[in-house]
């Protein structure tokens, strides 16, 4: 069986959300300091022995993280009707980075979003 090489790289981004019908503080308008964890699968490895070379993948998600960058959350398309949870924000992130890093033997396979460093979601498909 052939192995599968993984690679990450942390990010991080500030943002203040409120969570709709939240039974406490955080229905509130509030931020964090976000870190943000993209783990990508190489199949294969060029002929440098790089899977996908880490520039790509860390301008990549900067561009994506620059959209959410000091902003309301709840003021995006995407969280107009979900909840800009850590479990929602890392589904948006996943979908957008894989729209942008997948190939045939590459693909985004976890997206780690943290609101504190204790406290953490993240969203993965199979």
């Amino acid at each position: 069986m052939p192995g599968i090489f993984e690679i990450s790289v942390e990010e991080q981004f500030s943002a203040a959300h409120a969570l709709r019908d939240y039974p406490g503080n955080c229905e509130h308008l509030h931020g964090h300091n976000w870190a943000v964890r993209v783990t990508v699968e190489c199949r294969e490895l060029n002929e440098i022995g790089i899977g996908i070379d880490f520039r790509e993948v860390k301008q990549t998600v900067r561009e994506a993280l620059h959209r959410l960058d000091h902003i309301n959350l709840n003021e995006l398309p995407p969280f107009q009707k979900a909840n800009p949870s850590s479990e929602n924000i890392a589904r948006h992130l996943y979908l957008e980075l894989s729209g942008k890093l997948n190939r045939d033997t590459i693909r985004v396979s976890r997206v780690r979003v943290s609101e504190t460093p204790t406290s953490s979601a993240t969203y993965r498909e199979d």
